[in-house]
């Protein structure tokens, strides 16, 4: 039953299968929930933001898996990607983790 069901998925949309645009979007996602968890101008601890962490991660993993062994344009595409990943899982890091250190936060 469940081969019947994964048989209709779209391309995209199937795990087993590599896909950029899933592992771009997953990245994006989640940097904008982490954003909206943390309500970014006026930053507040919140213990939720680890889930879209988990789910940049899972991102980042997904676009690792699109690169190819010979170099081309594409591999050059998906290093670029990665790089992104990269840049947005440290923000939503440091979205996760600035609120916990109110010496970097207070005024002298």
């Amino acid at each position: 039953m469940t081969h019947l069901m994964q048989a209709h998925l779209p391309h995209s949309l199937n795990p087993r299968h590599r896909s950029l645009a899933r592992a771009n979007t997953l990245v994006w996602g989640s940097l904008l929930i982490a954003v909206l968890l943390s309500k970014f101008p006026h930053t507040e601890a919140n213990p939720l933001i680890a889930l879209p962490t988990a789910l940049a991660l899972a991102g980042t993993a997904d676009t690792i898996r699109c690169i190819r062994k010979r170099w081309s344009f594409y591999h050059a595409g998906v290093l670029l990607c990665i790089y992104m990943d990269l840049m947005a899982v440290s923000l939503i890091l440091f979205l996760l983790v600035y609120p916990y250190f109110h010496f970097l936060s207070a005024s002298s």
